[in-house]
């Protein structure tokens, strides 16, 4: 049996101001109605598989369980990164979980923001990987080329193992140009696709050869771990974990091992590194337009246009990506899109909160939207699911006041307990002890409307919750 490790605990801004900090673009529905993540899920159906292991950051832990949950796969299967140490230490950490109980799972290790057009093309792929991997070969995928790019990595193939496989001669760094044509020419590379098949233990065989420091960090980190079973999470020590070195899974092992085997792979491949990537995968008219969202266009040609919910119109333009969410808006030329970093940058060194937050966030209960942000009062409209609840809390500094707009709240006020319904509404003094909880089968749709003399986040005193705030 296969057991899926998807890896998701990147944080890229290259898909800004889609991609957030705290939303990266595995969360993001780019190219469907799923996300990448439970795209890179779904794409599994007919392989014989275990429920797969997702590894992502603490920051991202409510978002990813509801990614989950949305499509039946939520099941205690979450590693929780205290802090990022990249891909081997990651994938170590799922290998010591697999074979905690003596098992000895092939691993199959996935990226959650990749796309794979030709589901079978893949399928065929790790079924023919298998035996390999049942052999002790640690096997990775390279992508069949199809230009000189010069933004991956490549794999040099070596001596072939029957007509499906070759042993790795080496791997090389991302090419110049010139370089990268003399790969595509030769026939004899492929493009790094960061996906691999191999034994558990053989795994950690290898690792303890080449990086024991890695592993020994790793088996300390989750000799301690703790299973919240309300939330489907696996933490990790953290103070162990951070004394694990940085090292992707490449340099830690492939690079170095004599048994890393290379499997030629022409799926449909993308990593959506950039605007101009999703622009190639996107269905597009007869002029080159790739377009979601209220768009109106007119002489307009080879464009990528994304708008979340206002309209955007665009005359007599070519070749540019607009992308419009309800808090920023980007107009890049295509050829400068690797460009979108230096806005990030930007808005970083400015600690503006545009690099990390939507004004829309995701919480375990539900989501808030926040429709008007000044220093002395704040409005939300917030989405409770059925059965979410907040926290019992208290804040020092803001009074609320609820509306209710669709639903039924259950409010928790002191020694109150009520009950709200649609256009009705009530009152959170300053330093009240309160609580709200949708008992209801539908969605409670509220405003809240805070102020006070400071609203941040930190002005919440948890007393009580389901979530492990606290």
């Amino acid at each position: 049996m296969i057991l899926p490790v998807i890896m998701a605990g990147g944080t890229g801004s290259r898909l800004w101001p889609m991609s957030r900090e705290l939303y990266p673009k595995q969360f993001l529905r780019l190219n469907g109605d799923n996300s990448m993540l439970q795209e890179t899920v779904v794409r599994l159906t007919g392989l014989d598989t275990f429920s797969p292991m997702l590894i992502c950051n603490e920051q991202h832990r409510f978002l990813a369980a509801e990614q989950l949950r949305q499509i039946g796969h939520l099941s205690n299967n979450i590693i929780l990164e205290p802090v990022g140490r990249n891909t081997a230490p990651a994938i170590a950490l799922a290998a010591l979980s697999a074979t905690a109980n003596g098992e000895d799972p092939l691993l199959l290790v996935l990226a959650a923001d990749h796309l794979i057009a030709d589901i079978h093309a893949f399928h065929h792929a790790v079924n023919t990987a298998i035996p390999l991997a049942e052999q002790g070969k640690l096997v990775t995928f390279g992508i069949v080329p199809t230009g000189p790019e010069t933004g991956y990595g490549y794999i040099q193939r070596g001596d072939s193992f029957g007509n499906t496989a070759f042993g790795v001669e080496r791997f090389v760094e991302k090419p110049d140009i010139k370089t990268a044509q003399q790969y595509l020419e030769s026939g004899e590379y492929y493009w790094n696709s960061g996906m691999f098949l191999f034994s558990a233990k053989r795994y950690l065989q290898e690792l303890s050869v080449f990086r024991p420091d890695i592993l020994e960090a790793c088996q300390h980190a989750i000799a301690e771990v703790k299973i919240d079973a309300v939330q489907d999470f696996i933490r990790v020590n953290r103070d162990a974990f951070s004394t694990c070195p940085d090292e992707s899974v490449d340099y830690a092992v492939m690079e170095k091992t004599n048994d890393a085997v290379v499997i030629p792979l022409d799926a449909g491949w993308n990593d959506v590194g950039s605007w101009s990537a999703l622009w190639e995968v996107n269905a597009q008219d007869s002029n080159g337009n790739a377009l979601t969202g209220d768009v109106f266009i007119h002489n307009t040609s080879n464009c990528y246009i994304n708008t979340d919910d206002t309209l955007v119109a665009a005359i007599g333009v070519e070749n540019l990506v607009i992308v419009n969410t309800k808090d920023a808006l980007l107009v890049i030329d295509k050829s400068q899109v690797q460009d979108v970093k230096r806005v990030v940058e930007y808005l970083k060194k400015n600690n503006r909160r545009e690099y990390k937050l939507h004004r829309e966030s995701y919480r375990p209960w539900g989501r808030q939207d926040k429709v008007v942000d000044t220093p002395r009062y704040q409005i939300n409209r917030v989405t409770v699911k059925p059965g979410g609840k907040f926290s019992l809390q208290k804040h020092l500094h803001r009074a609320e006041h609820w509306v209710v707009l669709s639903g039924t709240a259950e409010v928790t006020l002191e020694d109150k307990t009520y009950l709200l319904t649609e256009n009705q509404s009530t009152f959170i003094p300053i330093g009240s002890v309160h609580m709200l909880e949708n008992p209801g089968k539908i969605p409670l749709e509220l405003l809240e409307i805070s102020s006070g003399s400071y609203l941040g986040e930190d002005d919440i005193i948890r007393l009580k919750d389901h979530y492990g705030y606290c």
